[in-house]
């Protein structure tokens, strides 16, 4: 399986690759910070034009990891859509294909900072989703235990051949998980940034996306305890 195995509050988790997280006990798909339309709301507010081929990327793999795990539950895990007016955007094409990923399964949008969930498409809206022993939410609480969260985009940063290689990647403790985001068009925050060396515990450890996933220490973890950083542009 193109994955590393972790443990949250008992429960046996999968870091894929992709940076889906899998529960196969609920047999429950985690995808964090898709943001869709990006292109579309970046062009809209400021007349710069990206290639507006994000979406069908991120779909496309989101897919991808229907395909292959057939999930009863899919939780997306808040910023779906870059903004509101980005999911009212969305191409026929691609809400067609949205929703028929969407069919036969319970789908839930988280609500995040950047968007509430796109509100004209089924599924089910939540704050947060409360999933025992577990809670599903868009930004981590530093007091919270058993928390699987995103909103952050953490990056590994590692020294190879002389060069710095940035990487996606999952951070977690005994306390929670923290998600890279699924979108194709989505900056990240380094993961030494001192808003997560904060949160996380100084055990902690990052899995690394990517086709071989391999788990890390991360640098400098402090404990618990600060207060999330303020929401940005990239995040």
């Amino acid at each position: 399986m193109n994955g590393c195995e972790i443990t949250l509050a008992g429960v046996p988790l999968v870091a894929r690759g992709t940076g889906a997280l899998w529960w196969p006990g609920r047999a429950l798909l985690v995808v964090s910070d898709l943001h869709l339309c990006k292109s579309e709301r970046v062009a809209r507010r400021s007349g710069q034009m990206l290639p507006p081929y994000e979406t069908r990327d991120t779909l496309a793999r989101l897919d991808a990891e229907i395909e292959a795990l057939a999930p009863k539950i899919v939780v997306c895990l808040g910023d779906s859509f870059d903004d509101r007016a980005a999911s009212e955007a969305l191409p026929e094409a691609e809400r067609l294909w949205l929703m028929r990923l969407m069919a036969g399964r319970r789908w839930v949008w988280i609500e995040g900072n950047h968007d509430p969930g796109p509100l004209a498409l089924g599924g089910t809206h939540l704050a947060e989703l409360p999933e025992a022993p577990l809670t599903l939410r868009h930004i981590a609480r530093p007091s919270a235990s058993g928390e699987v969260s995103g909103h952050y985009h953490p990056k590994a940063v590692l020294a190879a051949r002389g060069r710095q290689v940035s990487r996606p990647c999952f951070l977690h403790d005994a306390d929670r998980i923290v998600m890279p985001a699924f979108g194709t068009y989505t900056g990240g925050l380094r993961w030494d940034a001192p808003e997560l060396r904060r949160l996380m515990r100084p055990e902690a450890h990052a899995v690394l996306t990517g086709p071989t996933p391999h788990r890390v220490p991360m640098p400098g973890a402090q404990g618990a305890g600060g207060k999330p950083a303020a929401s940005t542009e990239s995040r």
